[in-house]
């Protein structure tokens, strides 16, 4: 049986990471970021990082901020030489203090994200998001009739004709809002009229902003800092509307949406 090895990871003000491992200096051995099987990729993404000695019997691994990651979940391991068996690490202390203000920063396109964390069977994982543009949601106020969304454009601009799109999901209905936006091109605000959404038989409503009229829609989500899963942690109350309830939630992919349920 491996024994078990505890790796600690810091995020540098660029986007680096840097894995700290209690090893002994390393001749052929690297740490290995393998992305999880996704449906329809039959081969996943890795990545291989050599290890250095850091002088203190230990080595280290840095992940530069490019290229980047494909989105999704990496797991890491150690690979002792060539031929051996993976790994995997466990994890340890992650310092993320850079990534808590992520979002006041302006990215460009392509937006790159990648935020390491602790898997719920303790190994240690990456999470990353690459797309052409990304809108960062901030803060959400639900009301008795209508939620409001503040967020922040990344990789792009709005235009003057840039409408906010709510899509059901597995479904034809749309919803189209026009968002109020700051002279930056890149702030802006929208409101969603609960009533809007609960006349017809749709769960599930994904935000998207389209920031002119032949623009690719954007995410609308929250990946800009340290939360690599939000889901469950980010939980916002559910309104009555029409005989049902309605509510904002962030999907397993931190993306923003909306669901209508039945009370009870």
């Amino acid at each position: 049986m491996n024994s078990v090895i505890r790796v600690t990871c810091v995020v540098d003000t660029d986007g680096r990471l840097t894995f700290d491992l209690p090893l002994p200096a390393p001749d052929s051995a690297h740490l290995l970021l393998k992305a999880r099987p996704r449906k329809g990729v039959p081969d996943p993404a890795a990545r291989r990082l050599p290890l250095e000695a850091s002088g203190d019997g230990r080595v280290l691994a840095v992940l530069e901020p490019l290229p980047a990651l494909e989105e999704g979940r990496w797991d890491a391991f150690l690979v002792r030489e060539p031929d051996a068996a993976e790994v995997q690490l466990t994890s340890g202390p992650l310092d993320l203090r850079v990534l808590v203000d992520g979002a006041r920063v302006d990215r460009p396109s392509p937006v790159a994200v990648r935020v390491p964390y602790r898997a719920l069977d303790g190994f240690l994982a990456v999470r990353a998001w690459l797309r052409p543009a990304h809108a960062e949601a901030g803060p959400i106020e639900v009301g008795d009739r209508a939620t409001t969304v503040t967020a922040r454009l990344h990789g792009t601009e709005l235009g003057d004709d840039a409408v906010v799109r709510l899509r059901g999901r597995r479904s034809r209905e749309e919803r189209i809002l026009s968002p109020s936006a700051d002279p930056d091109g890149r702030d802006f605000r929208f409101t969603v009229d609960h009533a809007d959404l609960t006349g017809v038989d749709v769960r599930y409503w994904d935000v998207h902003v389209l920031p002119s009229a032949d623009a690719a829609p954007v995410r609308v989500g929250r990946v800009l800092d340290d939360v690599a899963d939000r889901k469950h942690s980010f939980v916002y109350a559910a309104a009555p509307s029409g005989g049902r309830l309605v509510r904002p939630y962030y999907t397993v992919d931190n993306d923003l949406s909306f669901e209508v349920t039945d009370p009870g």
